[in-house]
Parts: structure tokens; sequence; C-alpha cells
């Protein structure tokens, strides 16, 4: 699969969309740091150099629905990545709907973002660096480095999580989400503890039962069974 590496770009998602008009999908897009990196909700990204920084750029045309299940693909990717790179699969820990923990702080993020049949796969890992706890959303932030000892740069990491995609993404496309959802669960991340789950100005409070077949988090709460689509989790 093609791998354009530029050293500055605004956006690796960005980035991906502009080279669309000459270079087909699929191709990865790396960035050796990123000006107006985003995540989640439209969250600056901090981007400093050593971090990576990397965009999958895919052609589909399935439903919404099922094009934002590869937020969980790409989670179990990184986890698999993570693991050959570092040799180590202790500590790490997937937490919806699509954030990788290293010994209980958020090492790395994913952001899918959607253009008529394109999609653009973001994906940013603290390899190095972490930016201030004042940064982040509902996680402490950690970094590879310092977790594990492991120095990986980013052309590396990329080594171990394009292969890793790309056979779970043939996995998903011919057997469907119901695997990715069973491995996805085997290692998630406060799985039948209680959480809190933040919609807008709405807080729930119950137990993370599981994910369903949409990928909704299935939170217990006193009055039942509710499914959740989006929300913010906090442990």
């Amino acid at each position: 699969m093609g791998r354009i590496a530029l050293p500055v770009v605004d956006s690796t998602n960005a980035e991906g969309f502009r080279r669309l008009a000459d270079h087909p999908a699929p191709f990865w897009v790396l960035g050796g740091t990123q000006t107006a990196g985003r995540g989640r909700r439209a969250r600056p990204w901090s981007s400093p150099p050593g971090n990576f920084y990397a965009t999958l750029m895919i052609e589909t045309a399935q439903a919404p629905q099922i094009v934002a299940l590869r937020s969980f693909v790409a989670a179990l990717a990184l986890r698999e990545a993570l693991v050959a790179a570092t040799g180590t699969a202790a500590g790490l820990a997937l937490k919806w709907p699509n954030d990788v923990l290293m010994n209980g702080g958020k090492v790395a993020g994913i952001l899918l973002e959607a253009q008529g049949s394109t999609l653009a796969i973001g994906i940013g890992v603290n390899l190095l660096h972490h930016p201030p706890i004042t940064e982040v959303g509902s996680v402490t932030p950690v970094s590879v480095l310092p977790e594990t000892g492991a120095r990986l740069t980013p052309e590396a990491f990329l080594d171990h999580l394009a292969p890793a995609y790309a056979t779970l993404e043939a996995r998903f496309t011919t057997e469907g989400f119901a695997p990715i959802r069973a491995e996805w669960l085997a290692h998630a991340a406060r799985l039948g503890e209680p959480i809190r789950a933040r919609t807008g100005d709405q807080t729930r409070h119950g137990i993370f039962e599981s994910i369903d077949a949409h990928g909704n988090l299935m939170l217990r709460m006193a009055a039942g069974l509710v499914a959740i689509p989006a929300a913010e989790v906090f442990f």
C-alpha cells in the first residue's frame, strides 16, 4: 500500500483528502508534525515531532453506520502494533469509543472523517511525548517511551500498524463486525465496572456491560440497560 511521508502537515486527515486528486485510495499519509492536528469534537491534538501522526485513506460504499465501526478495527490494529513494537501487551486496554490506554493513561486516539465514499482514519500515538494534562479530556495522557522503555520512530511504528490494520480490515470486510466486536471486548477497559457516560449536559452512571452489534455502549443503569451511541466516558 502506498505511503506519503511529509515532514510537516496541517492535518494528516486534511492532507489525505487533498491527495485524492492524484493519488487514489488506499494509501497512508504520515506526518512528522501537524500544525492543526485535531481529535474528537474538534479538540486540538498536540503534535510535537517524534510522535505518530498518520491517516489511512480508504474507499468504501458501505452505509455510514457500518463505516463508523472501523474505529474499533483501528483500535485493535493499534493494540496489535503496540504489542509488536514494544514486545509487551501488559497495561494495554481499549477505551470506548476510540482510545487506546497504556497503564491506565491515554496513549493513542482515532478520528474518522468521511467525504462521500472516502474515509480518512486518522491515528495519533504518543510515542515520545504526551500533552499537558490540561489539554486532554477524561483520561491522563501517557507516552510509549517512559511507559515501556521502547524508543520508536513513526516510520517503524507504521511498519507494524499498516499490516495489522490490513489484516483486520480484511476480516471486517469478509466476516462483519461480530469477530471484531468480540476481540475488542476481550481487551476493553473497565468492562463490567462502574463508569460515567456524558453526552452534552447529561451524565449517566452505570455498569459498562458491553457494546452492541452497532458499536453502541451498553450501560446497565438502575432503570435498565441503555444503548448509548456517542458519549465521553469517565472512569
